[in-house]
């Protein structure tokens, strides 16, 4: 789900982790950036019914560090930057940068299974 960048990403997450939970109903624990931090997480456990996990970078680290879990994230953003559409923000809705994204995922996952075929 894309949102305007005028919408903090604290509050863009509560649609967004709804739209989840209705899809993916089996899913009960979720990581998120300390940006998620706050209230966002007794939002989550007491209307979501689920367990929102704040990913942290540990104290004191210096330099660049893997940091558990998140990983995940940058690699998919890099992924995603790899596609010229979307290494710049060109599009004026943001239900086009959603498809754009969807098709550069398409792209990447036909590009994956035709190696293994």
């Amino acid at each position: 789900m894309v949102h305007s960048a005028g919408i903090q990403d604290r509050d863009g997450a509560k649609p967004v982790l709804t739209a989840l939970v209705t899809r993916f109903p089996g899913l009960r624990l979720i990581w998120a950036d300390g940006g998620y931090a706050g209230k966002l997480v007794t939002w989550v456990a007491t209307v979501l019914q689920r367990t929102l996990v704040i990913v942290k970078r540990p104290r004191h680290t210096r330099g660049f560090q893997i940091v558990q879990w998140r990983w995940i994230v940058e690699r998919t953003f890099g992924w995603l930057n790899r596609s010229r559409r979307l290494s710049k923000d060109f599009e004026a809705l943001p239900e086009t940068t959603e498809t754009w994204i969807r098709i550069a995922m398409i792209h990447l996952m036909v590009r994956r299974l035709a190696v293994r075929a």
